[in-house]
């Protein structure tokens, strides 16, 4: 609003669309597809008409909100999605995760289970960690191959 009116004029938004840096990468990310048609001309009048809702010509403060609200409603639900899926994906790394360690347990289970009995005594566990080298290795590198 460089003329301090209090609305924003066809000429400020095309002038400030073009040539403020700091409009120009507020608009680029702001959320809001009209505010960001104000950057293609061939879209400029368009998007004026959609945000100008009471045909007076310009945008006043209230129609401005509007559309930064819609915009940042819009931002605040993409942001929700990002942090869902990268919920997703975590809860999948840990249920992988649990997965290769409880194979790696019953693997170490098995090795030092010499007799086959199901279970481990306290000779069995003691002999394979002093002396098994595949069992030591296992333990030593935590199951990773």
């Amino acid at each position: 609003d460089k003329d301090g009116g209090g609305t924003l004029s066809t000429d400020e938004i095309v002038t400030a669309v073009k040539e403020d840096k700091d409009v120009i990468h507020f608009l680029k990310t702001c959320g809001e597809e009209n505010l960001q048609f104000l950057l293609v001309p061939a879209r400029l009048k368009k998007s004026l008409d959609y945000l100008d809702t009471d045909g007076s010509g310009e945008l006043d403060v209230d129609e401005w909100e509007a559309a930064i609200n819609r915009g940042l409603a819009k931002r605040l639900e993409q942001m929700a999605d990002e942090r869902a899926r990268a919920a997703r994906a975590a809860e999948k790394a840990d249920a992988e995760f649990s997965a290769d360690f409880l194979n790696a347990a019953r693997e170490v289970f098995l090795m030092i289970d010499k007799d086959d009995s199901g279970s481990l005594d306290r000779e069995e566990i003691v002999k394979s960690v002093r002396a098994d080298k595949k069992v030591i290795d296992f333990l030593t590198n935590c199951g990773n191959k």
